[in-house]
């Protein structure tokens, strides 16, 4: 790994960490050390870690602003790649707008809110990068990233670059293409629509303060947890199971909103398993229903 470290560090590609603790990038505030953590300038330094990863033949995983996931207390073997301030860049091009994988979706649907541009108003509460949205199909309140896409720059497993369209991305209920053939969302084309200033702004704040109301973000989380078993909904089946509030080790089953495991104290990786392994087992048993995750767990 110090041979690599080296490469990196000669390459000018970024930030370079050996052994970062990733509890430190993910909004669950869990996560074991990642061997090599790299947070790249732009495009082609990311291409360029790709490049000198694979020639070491080391093993790389892509994060974004860590909100939908849960790290392994053992941490990520080989390279971590944090896409942020390096693939942050935002272009306007009347309605369409092209921007990088790294920028926060709060911010992007805040900004084009203000200029009246609809489209972006069911994310004004998801606390994750562009990049990931696109990657899991990212929606609340009736929309999804499906809507409004155009298309996805993507950097796949084996060094390739290529632009899908919105069908090619084959979005579904919290999922892409990507989930089968890995990769990376360096850039997305947003199609808005020119609207209402006034009502746009008044929409966000209606659903800013239903998640204040209704979701815990006072500690803690990693947002929703289960997808929802439709026509039900993992939160009142969680709940009704009486589950709400259970508390293993310093993880907890949010007295708030049960489809939210928070972290009350020095929660660990496994204390959240334990805690979806008992929902899992609780569900099936009471109601014959198959959880499923959408929280994603990656490391050792």
């Amino acid at each position: 790994m110090k041979e690599l470290i080296h490469q990196l560090e000669n390459a000018n590609v970024g930030k370079v960490s050996e052994n970062e603790p990733l509890a430190k990038h993910t909004t669950l505030k869990i996560g074991g050390p990642a061997d090599i953590l790299v947070e790249p300038d732009s495009i082609d330094d990311l291409k360029t870690v790709i490049s000198i990863v694979k020639e070491n033949d080391v093993k790389w995983t892509a994060i974004g602003r860590g909100s939908n996931l849960l790290v392994s207390d053992n941490g990520i073997e080989g390279v971590v790649i944090k896409l942020g301030k390096g693939l942050d860049h935002l272009e306007e091009n009347e309605s369409e707008i092209r921007v990088g994988g790294g920028y926060s979706l709060v911010k992007l649907s805040t900004i084009m809110s203000r200029k009246g541009m609809a489209g972006l108003e069911f994310a004004s509460g998801i606390p994750g990068s562009v990049g990931g949205a696109v990657y899991m199909n990212a929606g609340a309140h009736g929309s999804d990233m499906s809507n409004i896409l155009k298309k996805a720059h993507i950097l796949f497993d084996d060094g390739t670059m290529e632009w899908l369209s919105c069908d090619e991305m084959a979005f579904s209920y919290r999922t892409s293409i990507l989930q089968s053939k890995p990769g990376i969302v360096l850039e997305a084309v947003l199609q808005l629509q020119e609207g209402n200033r006034d009502e746009i702004t008044a929409v966000m704040q209606k659903n800013k303060d239903y998640r204040k109301e209704t979701q815990p973000w006072n500690h803690p989380c990693c947002g929703s947890v289960f997808r929802n078993p439709l026509p039900n909904y993992a939160g009142q089946l969680i709940e009704s199971s009486g589950l709400k509030g259970k508390t293993i080790g310093g993880a907890q089953i949010s007295d708030m909103h049960a489809n939210f495991i928070v972290n009350i104290g020095d929660a660990k990786a496994q204390d959240v398993l334990d805690l979806i392994d008992l929902v899992k087992a609780t569900i099936k048993e009471k109601h014959n229903i198959n959880m499923e995750t959408e929280v994603e767990m990656i490391g050792r």
